[in-house]
């Protein structure tokens, strides 16, 4: 799965939807579409938000990633379990889906 996990950061700062991109830079050139979606193409569009840190971003970025990573560990590890305890791999899939 391809996450925009820039956006998913974004999103938990200053109340949800309060950033666009820019569409050009300082000196007034076009930001094409495919590398406007930057830290450094953020643009407030909700009155009273500010831009978070880059490291804050970051940081949060990480801490989706890890939690993604934790739920697919947990979810394995449940599967196992249940395969350990002699269920079949169809019973398992019926119950959680993998």
């Amino acid at each position: 799965m391809n996450r925009d996990y820039l956006q998913l950061a974004l999103a938990t700062f200053n109340d949800g939807n309060w950033y666009g991109w820019k569409k050009v830079d300082s000196d007034g050139t076009k930001i094409p579409n495919d590398q406007r979606m930057t830290y450094a193409n953020i643009k407030i569009i909700k009155d009273g938000a500010t831009i978070p840190s880059e490291a804050d971003v970051n940081a949060k970025i990480q801490e989706l990633k890890d939690a993604e990573t934790n739920a697919a560990t947990k979810k394995a590890s449940g599967k196992q379990k249940l395969l350990d305890l002699g269920l079949s791999e169809e019973e398992v899939k019926a119950l959680i889906g993998v």
